[in-house]
């Protein structure tokens, strides 16, 4: 099958188009053409205003459940969202039953997803079980193709364990991903420590949970000389601690959520479940100064954190429901809704950066090469609908907010998304 987008910015910022406005033949999964006017009249025309074609999207923090809780989401229709979303790649958590804490895990991660729409990348146990108590085999799951190392939503509590296992990946060069916040903090919390957290009579998680526990991994980091990624960072102070850190010359990179970018404390008012995260929604300060922060490069990436959570896992009381968003789909246009946010930085944040941090495939725009590119445009504004949710999960808060920006195609190999 040929398609033929038209006058398309391309970003891709190895290739020699770079920021250049061409026409881009594809042909069964190849960048046939890459020119200034290509004419085919076999081929499906894609055109539009505004139009740019980026190095496919990548996700380093998504869950898709499978194996073992196939009712909120499985690699197929994880991958049919993604896809939609504008993501050619995603790292998938290894929080499954069982958990991915093998060889035997990896490569079952591997063989189910290896005819999808999207590629998918295993992460690996730090510890066995993700029980934050032993080292699991993590050379052997490198080695069978693990893209890196987390205990994902249950991160290491252990101070001496952690600088084990960032001195353990120095050996293939891995990165540990850690998310922030120290469960000592949270027996009894549901939500972010706040005025409204008063007024809801729920208990609060103070900041501190987060921030302390960004000091210490940054300081194990530091003495371990090894790579650390910290993924949903949410507070002021701790953002203000990575920058810090990275003026240190410290191994130390970090994501951000969609969510954790737009959506204020506020959006629990009503008893939303569905704007119950971990960390949790914090304050307007906080959400400026990460704004700040992705724009001015301390941020690297965006991490989905998708979640995705059957019906009865959110319709119930709020002290039960369980935490997560499912985002994977409107990850890029609550990006794009951001002040001052241009189509060259998505592409830093959304694609480039995370390539680079975590050694992905490459995806270069260039002729002879197999596809891997999203199409998107900012001059475009939509109202997100849960019915139009390719995602099993239907928990986030953006349903019925007004977003920006639109995918416009999704191109994978022989497979494509057009929007």
């Amino acid at each position: 099958m040929k398609l033929l987008i038209k006058q398309a910015h391309i970003l891709d910022s190895g290739s020699e188009f770079h920021l250049q406005k061409k026409d881009i033949l594809i042909e069964n999964g190849i960048f046939a053409k890459i020119d200034n006017e290509i004419t085919d009249a076999d081929a499906k025309l894609i055109q539009g205003n505004s139009f740019y074609l980026s190095t496919g999207f990548a996700d380093c923090f998504s869950h898709f459940n499978d194996p073992g809780a196939e009712q909120k989401e499985t690699l197929e229709t994880g991958a049919l969202a993604a896809q939609k979303g504008g993501y050619t790649t995603v790292m998938v958590l290894p929080n499954t039953n069982p958990c991915t804490d093998s060889k035997s895990g990896i490569e079952y991660i591997k063989q189910v997803s290896q005819n999808l729409p999207v590629q998918i990348l295993p992460i690996g146990t730090i510890t066995a079980g993700t029980s934050g108590k032993t080292l699991a085999e993590m050379i052997e799951m490198h080695d069978a193709g693990a893209i890196a190392s987390s205990d994902g939503t249950n991160p290491v509590q252990q101070a001496g364990l952690l600088l084990k296992a960032l001195q353990y990946v120095k050996t293939f060069d891995g990165t540990i991903l850690q998310m922030p916040f120290d469960v000592s903090f949270q027996s009894s919390g549901f939500v972010h420590e706040g005025i409204i957290a008063t007024q809801l009579g729920l208990p609060g998680i103070p900041a501190i949970a987060e921030d302390i526990m960004v000091a210490r991994d940054i300081e194990i980091c530091s003495y371990a000389g090894s790579k650390l990624h910290i993924t949903g960072i949410s507070t002021a102070t701790a953002v203000s601690l990575v920058k810090a850190a990275k003026l240190k010359k410290i191994k130390v990179s970090c994501s951000v959520t969609p969510y954790h970018l737009l959506l204020h404390e506020n959006e629990i008012a009503h008893y939303n479940t569905n704007a119950k995260v971990n960390p949790p929604l914090r304050t307007q300060k906080d959400i400026l100064a990460l704004q700040e922060a992705l724009l001015d490069g301390t941020i690297d990436c965006i991490a989905s954190h998708h979640l995705p959570q059957e019906t009865d896992a959110k319709q119930c009381e709020f002290a039960y429901a369980q935490y997560g968003m499912s985002t994977i789909e409107h990850c890029f246009n609550a990006i794009a809704t951001i002040p001052g946010i241009t189509a060259e930085k998505i592409h830093q944040v959304l694609s480039k950066n995370c390539r680079t941090l975590f050694a992905l495939p490459e995806a270069p725009i260039a002729v002879g090469m197999p596809c891997a590119a999203t199409l998107f445009t900012l001059d475009a504004e939509q109202k997100i609908e849960e019915s139009e949710m390719r995602s099993k999960g239907k928990n986030s808060a953006f349903i019925g907010k007004n977003l920006k920006g639109k995918i416009m195609g999704t191109f994978y190999k022989e497979h494509h998304y057009i929007g």
